[in-house]
């Protein structure tokens, strides 16, 4: 199932990692291991974050995607389930509408 997976990196350790050069390498070492579909790096609430889409097969693997971050970074991680169009309408919303109308 494709996921949303958004990283909220705070100050530090981050700062010292870039200082001491660290910072690109172990992101790119992340990168590699998850292999997100997508990957981007912003901004979030003042802080840095990096938004990716990723593939989870089964609820176990959440960890695989974490667990790297948190212990990098100390990030803040979220996931959130994504649909596309297609996903969309084989959700059954017309039948829910009709089972759940007041």
């Amino acid at each position: 199932m494709k996921m949303l997976l958004t990283v909220e990196i705070p100050h530090e350790p981050f700062n010292s990692l870039v200082r001491s050069g660290q910072a690109g390498e172990i992101i790119g070492r992340i990168l590699e291991t998850i292999k997100p579909e997508a990957a981007y790096f912003t901004e979030q609430d003042g802080k840095r974050g990096a938004v990716l889409v990723i593939d989870v097969q089964n609820s176990s693997d959440v960890p695989s995607f974490a667990e790297p971050f948190f212990l990098s970074f100390e990030a803040n991680c979220k996931f959130r389930i994504l649909m596309s169009p297609e996903d969309l309408q084989k959700a059954g919303l017309g039948e829910l509408g009709k089972t759940w109308a007041r």
